[in-house]
């Protein structure tokens, strides 16, 4: 929906990535996760490997659903592409930026 100000709108937004330093801020969704009903955003190192995000950010964050079980995620998404990239990447390597929107499925 878009909103029409009565008025000049100037301000910088707050979450702009000059403000962030070395860290950025990235949303993760569980795709058809009834709890999670939109994407998280965590807040993390730019150059923090993949496969530390996976295990020390999201699986932590994704187990606060009592059904959560790491080894049923089946796919990942980065900007509606697949997604796979190796566990010792850095984010940004591996094309994350900040504000990326990260998408993954699991297994019934």
């Amino acid at each position: 929906m878009t909103v029409k100000a009565l008025y000049e709108y100037d301000y910088p937004a707050a979450d702009r990535a000059e403000l962030f330093g070395d860290d950025q801020i990235v949303y993760v969704h569980w795709i058809g996760n009834l709890l999670f009903c939109s994407a998280a955003a965590v807040r993390v190192p730019q150059g923090m490997p993949w496969g530390t995000f996976v295990t020390d950010v999201v699986h932590p964050w994704a187990a606060t659903d009592p059904d959560f079980d790491p080894g049923t995620i089946t796919g990942w998404t980065l900007g509606g592409e697949a997604f796979a990239p190796d566990d010792g990447t850095s984010l940004t390597d591996a094309g994350v930026g900040h504000k990326s929107l990260l998408k993954f499925t699991t297994a019934s």
